[in-house]
C-alpha cells in the first residue's frame, strides 16, 4: 500500500526576524513498506519527523530526495495528485481545522462532491460513513455543538466517505480527554479490523499503539527502531534514552523485574501484567 524508499525532506529555517538561515532536514533517508490492510504506528518525540513523513504520505510534501509510492502511484507524479489524496486520507490533530460544513452530514459529503460523485451514490457513503464511526444520530447537528471526541469521529468519516484504502492520522487525539481518546482509537481500530482499511497512527499516547501490526519509532528525522509492539516496548531503556515512554503495565513489569521479579519482557497491558503476577503467585 505504501513504500518509502531513502525519503529525505528538508525545508528552510526561518530566523526571528524572517530570514533564511540555512535549511533543516526533518526527514533523513527513511525507507519502509505498509501493506494493505496493517495497522501501523509512528512514534516519536517533538521535532522527529514523524509528522513530516506522514504529510507525504498524502503528498502533502514531496521528497526533496527519494521516492514514496502510494498503492504504485509516485506522490510526486502531479497526474496522480488527486487518486493519492483519495486512497490516502489524512486526518489531522485539530478536527476544527477539517471540519467546513454547518452541518456534520453536509461535511461529511463534501469531499465527495468534490471527487464528482453522483447525489445518490454521495448520500449512501455519508450514511454508511457515520454509521462506521458511530455518528450517524447527529446527521443533521452542527459540529460546532459536538464534543471533541465526536468532531474528530465526523473527521474520520469525512475521510471514510471519499473511500479511501489507507488512513493517515496525525496525533487525532492529542486534543482530546481520556474518554474522547477511547472513543477515536476504538473507531479507528474497527475500521481497520472489520472494513480492512489501511491505518498509519502518529500519537504519543503508547496505550493507544499495543494492539498495532508493526511500530516504526523515529529520532532525528531516521526510523531507529521497528517492529511489533511487544518487541519495540520491550525495549524500555532504549525507548527512555529516545524520550519516549511505554505504556503504564510495561513500565511497571519494568520495575518490578529490575528489584528481582522474574518477568516475561513484552508485558503491554494490566491484563496481562495480572495474568504475569497470578502465574508468580501460584508458582511460589
Amino acid at each position: 500500500m505504501i513504500r518509502a524508499e531513502e525519503v529525505t525532506f528538508d525545508y528552510e529555517n526561518i530566523d526571528e526576524e524572517g530570514n533564511v538561515d540555512g535549511r533543516k532536514r526533518a526527514v533523513d533517508h527513511v525507507s519502509l513498506e505498509v501493506k494493505a490492510g496493517e495497522f501501523i504506528a509512528i512514534l516519536g518525540h517533538n521535532g522527529s519527523g514523524k509528522s513530516m513523513l506522514a504529510k507525504h504520505i498524502n503528498a502533502i510534501l514531496l521528497p526533496t530526495e527519494g521516492t514514496l509510492w502510494v498503492d504504485g502511484m509516485d506522490t510526486k507524479d502531479e497526474s496522480h495528485l488527486w487518486d493519492i489524496r483519495q486512497d490516502a486520507g489524512m486526518v489531522f490533530q485539530n478536527p476544527d481545522n477539517q471540519i467546513i460544513g454547518t452541518i456534520v452530514e453536509e461535511d461529511v459529503g463534501f469531499g465527495p462532491e468534490n471527487l464528482g460523485v453522483p447525489t445518490d451514490e454521495i448520500w449512501k457513503r455519508v450514511e454508511e460513513s457515520l454509521s462506521a464511526v458511530g455518528m450517524l444520530k447527529y446527521r443533521t447537528h452542527s459540529p460546532n455543538k459536538l464534543s471533541g471526541g465526536q468532531k474528530q469521529r465526523v473527521a474520520i468519516a469525512g475521510v471514510m466517505a471519499m473511500h479511501p484504502r489507507c488512513i493517515v492520522l496525525d496525533e487525532p487525539t492529542a486534543m482530546l480527554d481520556p474518554h474522547g481518546r477511547k472513543s477515536v482509537i476504538r473507531t479507528v481500530q474497527k475500521l481497520n479490523r472489520e472494513d480492512g482499511i489501511t491505518v498509519i497512527l502518529i500519537t504519543h499516547y503508547m496505550e493507544e499503539v499495543i494492539e498495532a501490526d508493526r511500530i516504526f519509532v523515529m529520532d532525528a528525522g531516521k526510523v531507529v527502531m521497528q517492529g511489533s509492539p511487544r518487541e519495540v516496548f520491550s525495549r524500555v531503556e532504549e525507548l527512555k534514552k529516545l524520550r519516549l515512554d511505554v505504556p503504564q503495565a510495561t513500565l511497571l513489569a519494568w520495575e518490578l523485574k529490575k528489584r528481582g521479579f522474574p518477568l516475561r519482557d513484552g508485558i503491554l497491558s494490566n491484563e496481562e501484567l495480572v495474568e504475569e503476577l497470578w502465574r508468580l503467585k501460584s508458582n511460589i
